[in-house]
This record gives structure tokens, C-alpha cells and sequence, in this order.
């Protein structure tokens, strides 16, 4: 253990498998406090169990939400908003491929709902906490899956078409457009924004997809990345010297690369944000 990270505390969203899991493990070897949101009780249970198990010197602390429900996103970050006055890193990790389209409560399409605006609006929500933190950094999941798409602002919910593979792709440019405008607004304050590419990585992604989806992302899987292999850069973004001070980047094996002609418009980081804000009711 190196306890690079110690006295830290890293706010985690899908950090109860794959490579979320792998990069709150590592964190909270180098001396990190986990905080993490999960949605499923037993599996929050048996992570913060193992997170105390390899840092027993840290309280880590999990809370329940599920991040498609804007209600949830909004009451799980301002309950850790209240709970943490320091947050050194947020690492937004939440998301999932959905085979069929699906609405939320709120009227969103699901993967929208949960790949984009569940960064949007707790990250925006834990500002205040970022700001207050010196060095603090944000580190969000994105994606090459990006590469080949681009937004229609008048079908952000998929409703003209529906194609789980295009869907997901465009959540992940919205991810880097996200991180783009994000390091725009938060330039002076000290706190950074980062994004990246994990690679094809063999985790339970893609499994609740159902029918062909689920057969073909199996079958795929057997040639991904481990969980330990795609955690490496969000463990870098969250934590190297390296990157101290730099921002608004999106990084693939720790190294910073340019996303697709699409990801890199501040016309459309902007617009995205705009209407993002008007749907959470926060980030104005």
C-alpha cells in the first residue's frame, strides 16, 4: 500500500462490480474513504464489507439509490452533500446498455437517464463539496463507443428510433460533451474535469440487455480487457500527480487522446448542458 490517497474521500457511483469495484478497491488501498451509491442492498452490503476488509482504517459508507430516477440521483447526492463537507474525487461510473427501449418514471429514455443525467445532476449537486476541496478532481466513464455519433437535439429520447448499440454510444459523447462543458464552467475554482476510455472490459455490462444483445456481448467478452486492466485509468485520472491541474480531457490507457469531431463542439457541450439543466431543475 502506498496510502497515495490517504485521508481522501472518493465518491463512487457503480462501484459494487467491474472495473468501479476494481478502482474503489485499489483507492481505498492507497488509503481512501469510499463513498459509494448502490442500488441493490446485498451487493452494497458485501462492497463496503470488502472495502473495510483491505482499509479497515477508513468508515467506508454506501447509500442507496437507483440513478434512473432523477428523484433518487437528487436525494443520494444531496445525502452525501450533507454527510461529506470534503470530497476529493467523484468518479461518475454508473451505466448500462439496455436492449429495448425503455421510459422512466420521469419520462426519460433509461440509458439517457441513467448514463448521462445521473452524472449531470449529482455531480452538480456536489459542487459546492468539489469547490470546498483543494485539488478536487471529477473523473467520468466514457467511452470510444462515442466515435460515429453525434446528438439530435430533437430525439435526445430516442423515440423516432431505437438501437441499443447507437444509444449507448451517444450517451457516451454526451459524457465527454458533459466533461467539456463542466471544465469550461469550473475553470478558476481549482477542481477538475476529466473523462476517459476504459476499453472493452469483461464485466456483468451488458448482461440485462436480454435476447441476441445478451448472447453477442457474452460471446464478445471473451476477448475484453480484465476489470483490472479498464480500472487503470480512472485510477490514474483519480489520483497521479500527473494530471494534477489538468482538465477537460478525455484519456485512453492513461494517456490523453482526442475524441471523435463530435465530442470536441462547444455548441453542442452548451446546448446539452442547457437542456440537461432544464430537466434536472439544477446546473443553471
Amino acid at each position: 500500500m502506498d496510502f497515495a490517497m490517504k485521508d481522501k474521500v472518493v465518491v463512487v457511483t457503480g462501484a459494487t462490480s467491474g472495473i468501479g469495484e476494481v478502482a474503489a478497491d485499489r483507492l481505498a488501498q492507497k488509503g481512501a474513504r469510499i463513498v459509494f451509491v448502490a442500488r441493490d442492498r446485498e451487493r452494497g452490503e458485501a462492497a463496503r464489507k470488502h472495502f473495510r476488509a483491505i482499509a479497515a482504517q477508513s468508515d467506508h459508507t454506501v447509500h442507496y439509490a437507483d440513478l434512473t430516477r432523477l428523484a433518487d440521483q437528487k436525494r443520494v447526492a444531496k445525502e452525501i452533500a450533507d454527510s461529506e463537507p470534503q470530497i476529493d474525487v467523484l468518479i461518475n461510473n454508473a451505466g448500462a446498455m439496455f436492449g429495448a427501449r425503455q421510459v422512466t418514471e420521469d419520462g426519460l429514455e433509461k440509458t439517457f437517464a441513467l448514463n448521462h443525467m445521473s452524472y449531470f445532476t449529482m455531480t452538480n449537486i456536489l459542487l459546492d463539496r468539489l469547490k470546498a476541496t483543494p485539488g478536487a478532481r471529477i473523473v467520468s466513464t466514457a467511452s470510444d463507443a462515442h466515435k460515429g455519433n453525434k446528438l439530435n437535439f430533437d430525439d435526445l429520447q430516442s423515440e423516432k428510433s431505437y438501437s441499443s448499440f447507437a444509444v449507448y454510444g451517444r450517451s457516451k459523447l454526451m459524457n465527454i460533451l458533459f466533461t467539456r462543458e463542466l471544465a469550461r464552467r469550473l475553470a478558476g475554482t481549482g477542481v477538475t474535469a476529466n473523462c476517459l476510455h476504459p476499453g472493452f472490459v469483461g464485466t456483468r455490462f451488458g448482461d440485462q440487455s436480454g435476447g441476441l444483445m445478451a448472447f453477442a456481448i457474452k460471446i464478445a467478452k471473451n476477448f475484453a480487457l480484465t476489470p483490472e486492466q479498464g480500472a487503470e485509468t480512472i485510477i490514474y485520472l483519480s489520483s497521479s500527480d500527473d494530471v494534477a491541474g489538468k482538465t477537460g480531457g478525455y484519456y485512453d490507457k492513461k494517456k490523453l487522446i482526442s475524441p471523435s469531431r463530435a465530442a470536441q463542439s462547444d455548441a453542442d457541450a452548451k446546448r446539452l448542458w442547457d437542456i440537461s439543466a432544464k430537466i434536472a431543475g439544477v446546473g443553471f
